[in-house]
């Protein structure tokens, strides 16, 4: 089936659905789509994913939500539990293993008895696909919060299928977004089928009374992406999305550091991803904002890795984001133990409380710096829709192979890898080189100007060396890096 960006019909999807479904024997357990739904609109609407995050907007309030996931039933539970009590979390994950994001089922069954067998998790998440739906369905029924798959997996479709199937009300990821940040030889024609038919389950789904959220993973690296990249990326998403019959959709961003652009980048992410959407006929879509705490290296020091997690608290705070992806003080040595996932949740639960009443106000700055990613972004958006003549889904293919769209550092033999990030004086991400990224001679000349500023201000050259001395900055304690012969 050529690609295209059209909806799915009912008939080839339950076409594909059946060999989806031999994928793994547990998908067997969830052959009966009426059933399935029928289960899902019997989870309390407290419950549900969509409506927690609908209500939140109105409301004007940030939710918390950490990373969290181990092998065993039981164990992850226990693990959940924790976190939604002592965290206070107020919506859980459950972070799938490393084996079921790529389909190694049977290395997931290995983990699994291992794990049993050692009594501690011997897989780095919750491998959902081998437990099938009956377990998933017990860790939704032991929890009194709404729960969503967090992964990374670029054919998620019978992964999807079990999760809506036990009440998950939402699934993170998309074709690109968990694709080129961490595949090296998927073709990104097969990740954009694949999770338009996560979509159209999705869709499936809302269109029998149960809503779904579905969330494309924002921060892509996470590697001083340039924010109108990562809009791009994430709005394309949301309309891919869109077409298949996804009505709840939580646009995402991860932090880069300097306040005003972040801000404004979430603003120009939230604006331009509604207007798109009704630019193309997807009215009445509910859409939310999500922003990553700092994705980078992290400070081994405890009390600077709080500090990082606080700083970006308060950027979430201000900038009146949905809800916020919670780091821990154990980034920097691996998997946080739950009494450090739920500090950093308490951590970052404080500061919104203190932040809850105060407003950032549309200052001149912010104002030119939402104007700037808006328009760098349409640049982006513009090129690729006349690179697939029209066809969203076609443009995007295309237009990875031209690097009009290029993620930074990311591993895909399909992304160009061309553009050059770096901060400016004031730590703002801006395109050191934008390879064939499509900018209007004005946004490019920008770009430099901002750059050349901070070569003169630290009397240095405005060369690569600016985006590796940035890369290791926030570990070493600050936001921009500095030269070497500067560093103290």
């Amino acid at each position: 089936m050529e690609l295209t960006n059209k909806k799915l019909n009912i008939d080839e999807f339950l076409k594909t659905r059946e060999e989806v479904l031999k994928t793994w024997s547990t998908g067997e357990q969830v052959k009966d789509l009426n059933q399935n739904i029928n289960y899902a609109a019997s989870i309390p609407k407290t419950k549900n994913f969509a409506l927690i995050l609908k209500k939140a907007k109105h409301d004007q309030v940030t939710l918390t939500q950490p990373r969290a996931g181990v092998a065993l039933i039981p164990d992850h539970i226990e693990l959940l539990k924790f976190l939604s009590e002592e965290g206070e979390a107020d919506l859980l994950p459950t972070t799938i293993d490393s084996y079921t994001r790529q389909n190694r089922y049977e290395s997931c069954a290995l983990g699994i008895d291992e794990s049993r067998r050692l009594g501690r998790s011997m897989l780095n998440g919750f491998p959902v696909v081998n437990h099938g739906v009956n377990g998933a369905r017990q860790v939704q029924e032991s929890l009194d919060k709404p729960v969503q798959a967090r992964h990374g997996t670029p054919d998620a479709r019978l992964m999807s299928e079990i999760i809506h199937a036990a009440g998950w009300t939402s699934n993170e990821g998309g074709g690109i977004s968990y694709n080129i940040p961490y595949s090296k030889d998927v073709p990104l024609d097969k990740t954009i089928k694949d999770w338009q038919y996560c979509d159209r389950l999705a869709g499936i789904y809302e269109e029998n009374g149960v809503p779904i959220n579905r969330e494309p993973f924002g921060p892509l690296t996470g590697t001083l992406v340039p924010p109108s990249m990562s809009n791009a990326v994430a709005i394309i998403e949301a309309l891919l999305a869109a077409e298949q019959g996804v009505v709840h959709i939580t646009v995402g961003y991860g932090q880069c550091g300097n306040q005003i652009q972040d801000i404004a980048a979430i603003k120009a992410l939230e604006q331009q991803t509604d207007a798109y959407l009704k630019k193309y006929g997807y009215d009445r879509r509910v859409i939310t904002t999500v922003f990553h705490q700092w994705m980078g290296g992290f400070p081994r020091d405890e009390a600077k890795a709080y500090a990082a997690i606080a700083n970006a608290s308060v950027t979430a705070a201000l900038a009146r984001v949905t809800k916020i992806i919670v780091k821990t003080t154990h980034e920097a040595f691996g998997i946080p133990t739950k009494e450090a996932n739920a500090n950093g949740l308490k951590c970052t639960k404080m500061v919104l409380n203190l932040l809850a009443d105060q407003k950032v106000y549309m200052s001149k700055k912010l104002k030119e710096q939402t104007n700037i990613i808006k328009e760098e972004t349409k640049c982006i958006l513009d090129a690729v829709f006349e690179a697939g003549k029209g066809d969203l889904a076609r443009g995007v293919v295309e237009a990875f192979k031209r690097g009009i769209l290029d993620i930074p550092f990311a591993p895909s033999r399909h992304n160009a890898n061309i553009i050059l990030p770096a901060r400016d004086s004031y730590g703002a991400v801006r395109y050191l080189d934008v390879g064939n990224v499509p900018l209007s001679d004005e946004l490019k000349n920008y770009n430099r100007y901002m750059l050349e500023k901070r070569g003169i201000t630290e009397k240095r050259p405005v060369n690569f060396q600016m985006t590796v001395d940035d890369i290791f900055a926030i570990s070493e304690g600050r936001l921009v890096g500095k030269a070497k012969e500067t560093r103290k």
